[in-house]
């Protein structure tokens, strides 16, 4: 467990030979050390926070929406279940990576009108073309601080001729 609090990005997470408690323990390592107990978690000046959702705790649904994925029926339908990802896990420390933008070439920072749930949202992606990896930020209304929504690889195949083309329909400045 005290090996993945090591790694570095690029390098991925392991925890295959761990059962599932021993992997959580080890997944909520990084996040405390990296997100939850990080004073200094900001992005270009702003404090990065977890979303506010109401009977929850925001860093517990922070780090479920960093290590697991929604659910879907037979037909794609989302569920209200989410189970591990292994893909989003094994990133988990690349998050604060791409938020301190240690990482210059082949990253597009962008901000992009997204359609969500009727209603027009600019969100702002942080996007490493070369690792497929997506980082999706909510600029507070306030437009002093972020909401992290969300930190995901791309694997599935329409994951980055999408990304590519927000980039393409980007706003003009970095909200």
């Amino acid at each position: 467990m005290p090996l993945n609090l090591l790694k570095k990005y690029p390098e991925l997470l392991e925890f295959n030979q761990f059962g599932v408690d021993k992997r959580k323990e080890s997944l909520i390592g990084v996040f405390k050390r990296d997100i939850a107990d990080n004073k200094s978690f900001s992005f270009r000046g702003k404090q990065v926070r977890p979303t506010k959702k109401e009977g929850e705790s925001s860093m517990l649904t922070l780090f479920n929406h960093l290590t697991t994925r929604s659910d879907e029926d037979e037909k794609g339908k989302k569920l209200r279940s989410r189970s591990f990802e292994m893909n989003r896990s094994v990133r988990l420390h690349w998050v604060k990576h791409h938020i301190y933008e240690l990482k210059k070439d082949d990253v597009f920072v962008f901000s992009y009108k997204d359609r969500v749930d009727r209603r027009d949202v600019i969100r702002t992606y942080i996007y490493d073309d070369i690792e497929k990896y997506v980082i999706v930020l909510e600029p507070q209304r306030s437009g002093t601080d972020y909401y992290l929504l969300m930190a995901y690889y791309l694997d599935e195949n329409y994951g980055v001729k999408q990304m590519r083309k927000k980039y393409k329909n980007r706003l003009e400045e970095v909200y």
